[in-house]
This record gives structure tokens, C-alpha cells and sequence, in this order.
């Protein structure tokens, strides 16, 4: 039975950057020692969440790929022969900047990337102004543990991502995510955000017959402007089967890293067992291009 080992790294982060990137360096080496094989980072993990405001200032976090942080990610996934997911901060060119996801082989070469498609514009997460769209596609990223279908947090309540992660053979489904709670919302609707969260992201495990795996960040992070009280990243890092059972979940209040062991060939069984794809009416879909039918 083909089974891999996955590293889950759910960090709190500071506004120091070099001290951010020692513990994710610390983290990914703690996981490869207990046998990850495959290690996801959380969204934008280098730095606090500086979406929350709109700074022109902030767009100095950008790097090229590659450039200095593809390079240490190279160095740590090569040092630790791990397949390694991380999220950072492009700049393409002068203006134009994205959300991109950067997989590295076991031997620290540059397997892939991923440029967010779906970018929000809400108070807090003010992303539009930051990242353009991506134009990549949604691709598998071929590594030498198999295809990862690597998405990006908002990117996570689209089934079509998902879908056509799965339809192009992707072997996972993995979200780098950064989402957490305004502090006035009431305690019930912060649990129904919370659920609404989990239970999308398991149900694209359940449709395509996939593991999925979702790492966000953890902690509070305060607004600069002081217009909100901050974003508390509500944790919950999870690793759903391809039945959407839970194979791991971190908690919702302190740092954690989490290593777990999927088995790939169970949704083969699965996808016998529950024939989603064979039954799909692709003849009736064309509206799934629409933005709304009228």
C-alpha cells in the first residue's frame, strides 16, 4: 500500500520575519524527523497577515521567484529531502504582484507554482489591492510524491477548483490558508463561520474522492489602522480522507505542527465505491461558465 507522511505547520507569527522564518525552519526539520515526506505551510507565512490595510509601503515584502526565500525554502526541503509547500509574496514586475504558492522537491529544486485565482476584497482582507489574479491555471504540480492540486485560501470555498485540480489528476488537495475571526462577531456566528470553513473543504475531499489538506495560520494579529480589533486566525490545520472523515485537526489557540499519515490508495477504493466522476452530466454544465443564468 502506497502511504506518505505529511507535515502540518501551524504558526503564529510576529512582525519580525527573520524570526518567523528560524521557527519554520525549526518546524520543517521537527516534522522531516518524524518522517514527514510532505510538508505544507500555511498562507503568507514569512510575515504578520498585512492585508488587513491597504500600504503601499507593504508591496517591499514582495520577492521575485525566484529570489532570496524560494532560496531558503530550496535549502530547508533539500536539507530535510522533503517535498515542501510554501506561500509567498511575488513580485512579477514592477506593479504587479501575486499570491503564489512555490512547491519544492526533495532535492530543493523548484517543482512548481501556483498563483491564487480567487482573491477577496472584504474589511480585513483587503487583498485586491495587493495581488492580481492568477493566470497559471489550476494545474497539479507534478512532484516525486505525486501530483499536489495546491490551492490557496479563498480558493477553498470554489468546488470548481477543486474539481478541475481533480479532473487534470491531482493526487491531494492542499490549501495554504490564512482566515480567522473579527472579535465582535458573536460566539455563534463565529462557530458557523468556523464550520462553514471545515465543511466546504471536506466536501471537495467527499466529490473527488481526494485527501485534503488545509494548514492555517493561528493567533492574534492587530489591525495597524486600529479601525477593526485585529483578525484571531482560528487554527483548526486538518487532514480530511476522501470520504471527508477526519484524519487529524490541530487546535484553534497555540502554535502546532502536526505529522500524519494518508493512504494513497484508498480513494482508488473510494472513487469504486462512490463513481462521482463516471456519473457527472458534463453534457448539461455549460452554465458553469456563466457568471449567473438570467
Amino acid at each position: 500500500m502506497r502511504k506518505i507522511k505529511v507535515g502540518l505547520i501551524q504558526q503564529s507569527n510576529t512582525a519580525d520575519i527573520k524570526a518567523n522564518l528560524m521557527n519554520l525552519a525549526k518546524s520543517i526539520e521537527a516534522c522531516a524527523i518524524h518522517g514527514a515526506q510532505l510538508i505544507v505551510l500555511q498562507e503568507l507565512h514569512n510575515s504578520l497577515y498585512f492585508c488587513q490595510t491597504e500600504n503601499p509601503n507593504l508591496f517591499d515584502l514582495a520577492e521575485p521567484i525566484p529570489g532570496p526565500s524560494t532560496g531558503f525554502y530550496s535549502e530547508l526541503a533539500a536539507a530535510n529531502k522533503v517535498v515542501l509547500v510554501t506561500s509567498l509574496f511575488e513580485r512579477r514586475a514592477p506593479g504587479l504582484y501575486h499570491n503564489t504558492a512555490v512547491v519544492f522537491d526533495r532535492d530543493g529544486s523548484i517543482a512548481g507554482k501556483y498563483r491564487k485565482m480567487h482573491i477577496p476584497d472584504d474589511p480585513a482582507y483587503y487583498e485586491k489591492f495587493y495581488f492580481t489574479p492568477g493566470d497559471i491555471g489550476f494545474k497539479p504540480i507534478q512532484t516525486s510524491l505525486g501530483k499536489l492540486g495546491v490551492l490557496v485560501c479563498w480558493d477553498q470555498w470554489y468546488p470548481e477548483a477543486a474539481r478541475l485540480m481533480a479532473l487534470k489528476g491531482a493526487e491531494l488537495l492542499i490549501y495554504p490558508t490564512a482566515i480567522g475571526w473579527e472579535s465582535s462577531d458573536a460566539d455563534d456566528e463565529k462557530a458557523r463561520q468556523l464550520n462553514a470553513w471545515i465543511i466546504s473543504q471536506r466536501a471537495h475531499a467527499v466529490a473527488n474522492g481526494l485527501p485534503v489538506i488545509s494548514v492555517n495560520r493561528v493567533g492574534h494579529e492587530p489591525d495597524p489602522s486600529g479601525q477593526t480589533n485585529g483578525i484571531l486566525f482560528w487554527g483548526n490545520s486538518f487532514v480530511a480522507g476522501p470520504q471527508g472523515e477526519f484524519l487529524a485537526q490541530a487546535g484553534n489557540d497555540h502554535a502546532e505542527n502536526m505529522v500524519v499519515e494518508i493512504d494513497m490508495e484508498r480513494s482508488e477504493n473510494v472513487r469504486r465505491w462512490w463513481p462521482f466522476l463516471r456519473d457527472r452530466r458534463i453534457d448539461e454544465f455549460e452554465g458553469l461558465t456563466k457568471r449567473f443564468l438570467d
